[in-house]
C-alpha cells in the first residue's frame, strides 16, 4: 500500500527543489537581516564622536561617527533658555573639566544599523543612523544631564541615568519610546541589568563636584545607595546602603558612593569601586555583607589632595574575564590598569595608562580593554598574563567602551 505523504511536506520538498534550481544571480530580499560584524564603540566625550574598532586581535580602527549632528539646533535651544544655559555651563566647568560632554555612553541596536548615545551636555539620548550619520529619534531626559546607560540582555531596551533628577528612564531602543522610569538616590550613575533581564540595578554616587572631600564631610555628599527594581514593572525590589556594610567592617571613613561595578558570572557576588578609594570591594548577595577588601598600590606621583581627583574618583573602571577568574581594574588617578586574580586578590603587573576611565572585555573574552582618557587611546591587556598587548589611538577623551555590531561592509557614514 503506497504511503500517503502530508501535503505540507510535499510543498516543502518542492520549495527546496526550486531553491536549488534558482540561478546564482538571485539576490536576498531587501528586508532580510544584514550580516553583522562585532565591534567596539569608543565614546570620545569631548570630541562628540565615537570610534569603531575591531573587537579582538589588533583592535584596528574601522570608522568613526559623529554623535552631535544636531549641535547647532541644540545649542540654539540652550542659548534661548537661561536655566538650561546655566546647567550647560556648569557641566562644562565641573564634570567636563572645561569641556562639553557630548557622549557618555552608547550601544548599537541589534540589527547593527543604529547607535544609541547618551549626551550629558544636551541632556538627552539619541539614536543615530550608522549609514547616514543622521538622527533617528531623540529622547530628552528629565532634568539637565544624561549619564551612564545599560543595555538589556535581549538588546531591546536601554536604561539611562538622568543625573540631576534622580531618575532612571528605560527606553525602547528602536523607537526611543519610554517604557518606564524609577526614582533613585542622589545622582544616579551606573546601571546593570541582570543576565536574565529580570532586574535592573542602579548605583547613585551623590554630589561628586563639591570640594567637601574630607572623610568627615562625607555626609554632605547626599543619599547614595543601590536601587534594585523589577525590569518589567520598574517597581523597587530592594535598596542597599553600603554605608551600613562598610561601617560593619570598620571602614566608616570610606565613601559609600558605589562607582563602576561588575557581577561574578553566577551573579552571587558583586565587585564594586567607591569614591576616593584605590581598590575595590567584594559583596556577597546571599549574606548581604562585604566579604573582602582589595587595596591596590598608590602611584607616588598622585597628589593626596582629594579635591584634585576627577569627580571624586580614584579608581574608575572594572571588568571581569568571562570565566570569572580575573578582574581588570582601571586605576584612574594612579595612571595604571591591572588584572587581579579573583581567588587570591593578588594583582598582576601595573600597566601604565594615562587616566584610564573604563574597562571592558574584548569580544573573544581574552583581553581587558581600558580607555586612556588622558592619552586619547584604548589599550588591550591580556587577562592571562596581565601584560599590555596593543594600544589604538582614538578621539579626544575616550570614556565608555562598549561591544556592539555594525553591518559587515560598514566603514563610516556616507553622509552627514
Amino acid at each position: 500500500m503506497p504511503v500517503r505523504r502530508p501535503r505540507h511536506l510535499c510543498s516543502v520538498a518542492a520549495a527546496l527543489a526550486l531553491t536549488v534550481a534558482a540561478p546564482a544571480t538571485a539576490t536576498a530580499s531587501p528586508d532580510a537581516p544584514a550580516a553583522l560584524r562585532e565591534v567596539m564603540f569608543v565614546g570620545n566625550n569631548w570630541d562628540g564622536t565615537a570610534d569603531v574598532i575591531g573587537s579582538t586581535g589588533d583592535f584596528a580602527k574601522i570608522g568613526r561617527i559623529g554623535v552631535v549632528p544636531d549641535k547647532k539646533q541644540r545649542m540654539a535651544e540652550i542659548n534661548a533658555d537661561p536655566i538650561r544655559w546655566i546647567y550647560f555651563q556648569a557641566i562644562r566647568n565641573s564634570v567636563g573639566e572645561g569641556h562639553d560632554q557630548f557622549v557618555d555612553d552608547m550601544y548599537s541596536t541589534p540589527d547593527g544599523r543604529s547607535l544609541v548615545v547618551s549626551r550629558p551636555s544636551f541632556a538627552d539620548v539619541v539614536s543615530i543612523d550608522l549609514a547616514t550619520g543622521q538622527l533617528n529619534w531623540r529622547f530628552p531626559v528629565s532634568g539637565y544631564r544624561a549619564d551612564h546607560m545599560a543595555l538589556s540582555p535581549d538588546g531591546t531596551r536601554v536604561a539611562v541615568s538622568a543625573s540631576t533628577s534622580n531618575t532612571v528612564h528605560v527606553l525602547d531602543i528602536g523607537t526611543g519610546r519610554q517604557l518606564g522610569s524609577f526614582r533613585t538616590g542622589d545622582k544616579p550613575h551606573e546601571n546593570i541589568f541582570t543576565k536574565d533581564g529580570k532586574y535592573l540595578w542602579n548605583m547613585s554616587i551623590g554630589d561628586v563636584n563639591t570640594a567637601l572631600d574630607a572623610p568627615w564631610l562625607d555626609w554632605t555628599k547626599g543619599d547614595r545607595r543601590i536601587t534594585v527594581v523589577d525590569a518589567t514593572t520598574f517597581r523597587q525590589v530592594k535598596v542597599i546602603d553600603m554605608r551600613e556594610r562598610l561601617d560593619a567592617i570598620g571602614l566608616g571613613d570610606h565613601s559609600d558612593a558605589v562607582r563602576p561595578a561588575v557581577f561574578s558570572p553566577d551573579e552571587s557576588t558583586l565587585y564594586f569601586q567607591v569614591s576616593f578609594f584605590n581598590g575595590f570591594f567584594e559583596y556577597d548577595l546571599a549574606t548581604d555583607r562585604i566579604t573582602r577588601t582589595k587595596t591596590l598600590p598608590k602611584n607616588p606621583a598622585t597628589s593626596e589632595d582629594r579635591t584634585t581627583w576627577v569627580n571624586d574618583s580614584r579608581h574608575h573602571g572594572l571588568s571581569m574575564s568571562p570565566d570569572g577568574a580575573r578582574i581588570c581594574v582601571a586605576g584612574t588617578m594612579d595612571d595604571y590598569a591591572t588584572v587581579v586574580d579573583r581567588t587570591t586578590l593578588k594583582e598582576g603587573p601595573l600597566v601604565t595608562a594615562v587616566k584610564p576611565y573604563w574597562a571592558t572585555v574584548s569580544g573573544d573574552g581574552t583581553h581587558c580593554v581600558v580607555s586612556e582618557s588622558g592619552a586619547d587611546r584604548v589599550t588591550a591587556i591580556d587577562f592571562a598574563t596581565g601584560e599590555k598587548s596593543v594600544s589604538v589611538p582614538v578621539g579626544d577623551h575616550p570614556q565608555r567602551v562598549r561591544l556592539g555590531h555594525v553591518t559587515v561592509d560598514w566603514a563610516g557614514p556616507t553622509t552627514g
